[in-house]
C-alpha cells in the first residue's frame, strides 16, 4: 500500500497548473450515457476515481477511446447492461449518478447502493424519491436499485435538503422526460452548473442554471455532431496548494484555474494575512515569509465556504497565530483528521460538529492515517511545516481527488516522495 514521506520546513514558492474538476467529471462522464452520438470530455484529472468511472462505463459496454492528452470520448451506442455493480459502486459515491440516465434513456438502471468517504450519512432517498414523482418503479433489494419507467414525467420537484448529487442525478432524468420539471432548492455548486451547461451542449434545454431553481423542458434525445467539452478547474484543488503555501509563509501561483468560483476560500485566505492577487485564469497568493493568522468559518452550501475545504484550513490554524472555531453543517462525521492531527502535536478541542483549534509553535512529524479524501489533504499540508518527517498512510484515499499531489508539492518545493511498501 503506498504512503506519502513529507520532511517539514520548505517554504513553498513556483507555480502550478490546476487539473480538471473531478466532482465535474464524475457526472458529465455519467451524463454521457445520455447522447446517442460519441460525445468528447476534455480537461480530465488523471485520478482514481476517474479510472473507477471509466470502467463502470466500460463494464456496460460503452466504448471508450482515451488519448495522450486525457481526453475521453464516449460512444453509448455499444451500452450492453444497464447494471452498476457493487465491486465498483462500493469505492465511489459518484457511482449512483448513471442512475438517472440510465432511467431516462434506456427506461432500465440497477445500481447498488454506492460507498466511497466516511464522512456521514448521505442518503440516496432524494435521489429515489424524485425519481419516482417521475414516474419511476422502484424497489431497493439486496443493496441494489432497480429502477424502470417506459419515459419518465415532467413534474415539481421540491428537494427536502440541498444536494449535489441528487441536483445532477434528477437534472440529467429530466432532460429526456416527457414535459417540464421544475428542481427547487437545487444545488448551485459550480460542478453542478458545470454539467447543466454540458447537457445544454448536448441540446438539453435547462434554464435557470446557476439558481436554486432549475427548469427543464425534455426533449426527445440527446447528442450532438463532434461535440467536445472540456470540464472546469478544480476549485478544491486549488484552494488545498493556496493553503499548502499560506501554512509555509510560501508564495505560489496557480493557473488553469477560476477565482470567480472560489470567493468563500479566497477571502479567509486575505484574513489569514495572504496577499492575493487574480487574473481570469489565475490565482496569486503570497504570504511574504509571514506565519498565517488563524481564522473562524462555518462550511456551508455554494457559494458559502465549502466542507471541502474544512480540513486544510483546520490543518493551517494548527500552526497560526490565534484560535479558529471551524463548525461544519454539511457532514456529521467529518473531523477524523482531528486525531491524526494531535498525534503531531495540533491543540485542537472538538466540541459537537465544533473545532476549536489554538496555534502551536511548532508540529513534529509523525506517522499518521488518512480516513478520507479532504483529512489526506490536511495531514499533507500539516506536515509541510512539521518538524522532522511525516509518514502519511492510506493514501490512496488522496488519489481519489488529487492529481499526482506528490509531483505538484514537489515542483513548488516540498520535500515529499512517495513508497510502496
Amino acid at each position: 500500500m503506498d504512503k506519502l514521506i513529507i520532511t517539514g520546513g520548505t517554504r513553498l514558492s513556483g507555480e502550478l497548473r490546476i487539473s480538471g474538476a473531478k466532482n465535474a467529471a464524475l457526472p458529465i462522464l455519467a451524463a454521457t450515457l445520455l447522447s446517442d452520438t460519441p460525445v468528447s470530455v476534455g480537461n480530465i484529472p488523471h485520478l482514481h476515481d476517474i479510472t473507477t468511472s471509466m470502467e463502470l462505463l466500460g463494464r456496460m459496454g460503452v466504448h471508450l477511446v482515451v488519448d495522450e492528452k486525457m481526453n475521453i470520448e464516449v460512444d453509448s451506442s455499444t451500452i450492453t447492461s444497464y447494471e452498476a455493480p457493487y465491486e465498483l459502486v462500493r469505492t465511489m459515491r459518484a457511482s449512483i449518478l448513471v442512475l438517472g440516465p440510465l432511467l431516462a434513456r434506456f427506461g432500465e438502471a440497477h445500481v447498488s447502493l454506492p460507498g466511497g468517504c466516511a464522512i456521514g450519512t448521505r442518503p440516496v432517498d432524494i435521489h429515489i424519491n424524485g425519481l419516482i414523482k417521475m414516474g419511476a418503479d422502484i424497489t431497493v433489494e439486496g443493496g441494489v436499485i432497480h429502477a424502470k419507467a417506459v419515459r419518465l414525467k415532467g413534474c415539481r420537484l421540491l428537494l427536502e435538503q440541498i444536494t449535489v448529487t441528487g441536483t445532477e442525478n434528477l437534472l440529467m432524468a429530466a432532460t429526456l422526460a416527457e414535459g417540464t420539471t421544475i428542481i427547487e432548492n437545487a444545488a448551485k455548486e459550480p460542478e453542478v452548473t458545470d454539467l447543466a451547461y454540458f447537457l445544454n451542449a448536448m441540446g438539453a434545454k435547462i434554464s435557470g442554471i446557476g439558481t436554486n431553481v432549475l427548469v427543464i423542458e425534455g426533449v426527445e434525445r440527446l447528442g450532438a455532431d463532434k461535440l467536445h467539452y472540456d470540464i472546469l478547474p478544480d476549485r478544491i484543488e486549488t484552494g488545498t496548494y493556496l493553503i499548502a503555501a499560506a501554512i509555509t509563509g510560501g508564495k505560489v501561483k496557480l493557473k488553469n484555474t477560476r477565482p470567480d468560483i472560489l470567493d468563500a476560500v479566497l477571502e479567509k485566505l486575505v484574513e489569514a494575512g495572504a496577499e492575493i492577487t487574480t487574473g481570469e485564469d489565475w490565482i496569486e497568493l503570497d504570504m511574504h515569509g509571514k506565519k498565517p493568522k488563524a481564522v473562524s468559518l462555518r462550511t456551508a452550501p455554494y457559494p458559502a465556504f465549502p466542507t471541502d475545504m474544512q480540513a486544510q484550513f483546520i490543518a493551517m490554524n494548527c500552526v497560526a497565530e490565534g484560535v479558529g472555531i471551524v463548525t461544519e453543517t454539511i457532514f456529521e462525521n467529518r473531523f477524523m483528521h482531528v486525531q491524526e492531527l494531535q498525534r503531531m502535536g495540533a491543540d485542537i478541542k472538538l466540541e459537537s460538529n465544533t473545532a476549536i483549534c489554538t496555534g502551536v509553535k511548532k508540529l513534529t512529524g509523525a506517522p499518521v492515517m488518512s480516513t478520507d479524501l479532504r483529512a489526506s489533504a490536511s495531514l499533507v499540508i500539516a506536515a509541510l511545516v512539521a518538524e522532522g518527517s511525516t509518514l502519511v498512510d492510506r493514501v490512496y484515499h488522496i488519489d481519489r481527488g488529487y492529481d499526482h499531489i506528490e509531483e505538484k508539492l514537489s515542483q513548488i518545493g516540498a520535500t515529499i516522495r512517495r513508497v510502496s511498501k
